[in-house]
């Protein structure tokens, strides 16, 4: 009887390079939610300011605990000066808004995508809808207003990372 190879170990799942980026944040422990989450499944973070707390290192690693050291944030100082980067370096801007037409699990995301959140208050303004390629949403019951962004983002998040880990 043959000898049966052995199977070879899986490999590692590929990094995917997905960016979350969140715009003007207001409230410190739903960034530090974020921030967690972008450590644990290796997403690079922009937060573009201003805050509505102060995003010193130190209030961000309150609220990020100990995994600030594991995610790349970049902080940009104004909406305009994170999209001028963004466009500059090719990230395509995915708006995570309950104004979107489409569901988020019917969009087909890519490496590069760079997947943002507004303010818990406020949303994003229409200069931000207008500069995104793209607005997803997630699909929630009638009368439901929106849900916690750090819950959102994290499902959003998720599925491109489904879609983009080969």
């Amino acid at each position: 009887m043959p000898r049966r190879q052995p199977r070879p170990a899986p490999r590692p799942p590929t990094p995917t390079v997905l960016r979350l980026a969140l715009y003007q944040p207001d409230i410190p422990q739903n960034t530090g939610t974020m921030l967690r989450m972008a450590a644990c499944l290796g997403l690079a973070v922009d937060l573009i300011e201003p805050a509505g707390f102060d995003v010193s290192d130190r209030h961000l690693r309150r609220s990020g605990l100990d995994y600030l050291d594991a995610v790349e944030v970049r902080r940009h100082v104004s909406w305009s000066a994170f999209d001028a980067w963004r466009r500059e370096a090719g990230h395509r801007l995915v708006l995570a808004t309950t104004a979107g037409a489409l569901p988020y699990t019917g969009f087909a995301f890519r490496d590069g995508d760079c997947v943002m959140v507004g303010r818990e208050s406020a949303g994003v303004p229409e200069a931000v809808h207008a500069a995104a390629e793209a607005r997803v949403r997630v699909p929630m019951r009638t009368g439901m207003r929106s849900l916690n962004v750090a819950v959102a983002a994290a499902m959003i998040v998720g599925e491109a990372i489904r879609q983009t880990d080969t």
